[in-house]
């Protein structure tokens, strides 16, 4: 694992944006005009974790949830057992019969996995990392060249 001090000991901070799409801009505009930007940092600054709640889970939801990746894993098995199916008709029956057991298992094991859990997680959520600000960093012997450059980015 590399250390952040050793990633960041020779870089500058050019920029810092309340947007990741902004400092992304940036860094655009700095390659676009020629800037080496090999080696150039977005660093997200003061991260927190962000767990957003969508929808309930209920037990249709499970049910619904467990069969989409049933089905999926069931068009896969299907598919491993066509390859040995002679004709196209079998094949197909064969790949046919695999997603909807494989479905059908899911949507199963879905309505079982939600009902072990006794309510303790009853709602479908979404995670991620925000961060407060972002910097962008380069290389501390072009930072001047940068520099020079975002004087001429139009706001």
């Amino acid at each position: 694992m590399v250390s952040s001090t050793l990633i960041t000991t020779n870089k500058e901070p050019i920029a810092t944006y309340r947007s990741y799409q902004e400092a992304q801009k940036t860094v655009d505009f700095l390659s676009d005009h020629g800037f080496p930007v090999k080696g150039t940092l977005i660093v997200g600054v003061g991260l927190r974790s962000i767990e957003q709640v969508v929808a309930r889970m209920t037990y249709l939801r499970a049910a619904g949830w467990g069969a989409l990746s049933g089905a999926w894993f069931g068009l896969l098995i299907g598919l491993f057992f066509a390859i040995f199916t002679a004709t196209a008709m079998p094949q197909i029956a064969v790949v046919l019969y695999g997603l909807l057991w494989g479905a059908v298992a899911g949507a199963i094991f879905g309505l079982i996995a939600h009902s072990v859990h006794g309510g303790r997680r009853d709602f479908v959520s979404e995670s991620g990392l925000v961060a407060d600000k972002y910097e962008v960093l380069v290389d501390s012997d072009h930072a001047a060249k940068a520099h020079e450059l975002l004087g001429k980015t139009p706001h």
